[in-house]
C-alpha cells in the first residue's frame, strides 16, 4: 500500500474513491492551507519608503514652476537618478505628474 500523500488523497477524491483516510488527509491539508494565511500582508519597508519619497517629490514639483529633471529630483531627495526616475515613472502612471521633453531634457511637472 502506498503512503497517503496530499496528492494521492486529491487524486482519489477526484475519481470519487473517498474513504475515512482520504477525508482525514484532506482535512489536514485544509488546516495546512489555513496556516499560510490569506496572502494579504502589509507593505515592505522599501515600499513604505518609496511612498514617502513619492510624496516628497510631488511636493517639490508643486514648488517648481519650471519642472525638474530626474537628476535634479534625485539630488534634492538624496537618491540615485535611477531611483528618482523610477519613482517619477510611478507618479506619471498615477497621473499625478506629467513628463514633457523640453529641448533635450525630459522635465517633470504636476499634472
Amino acid at each position: 500500500m502506498t503512503k497517503m500523500t496530499y496528492a494521492v488523497a486529491i487524486d482519489r477524491a477526484i475519481v470519487g474513491d473517498v474513504d475515512a483516510e482520504v477525508i482525514e488527509k484532506l482535512e489536514a491539508l485544509k488546516v495546512q492551507l489555513a496556516k499560510r494565511g490569506s496572502g494579504k500582508h502589509g507593505l515592505t519597508k522599501t515600499q513604505k519608503e518609496g511612498l514617502e519619497l513619492m510624496e516628497r517629490i510631488y511636493e517639490m514639483l508643486a514648488d517648481a514652476a519650471d519642472g525638474m529633471t530626474a537628476t535634479e529630483v534625485g539630488a534634492e531627495v538624496g537618491v540615485t537618478c535611477q531611483r528618482a526616475s523610477a519613482l517619477l515613472k510611478k507618479l506619471v502612471e498615477d497621473e499625478r505628474v506629467r513628463k514633457d521633453k523640453v529641448g533635450k531634457q525630459v522635465r517633470f511637472f504636476l499634472a
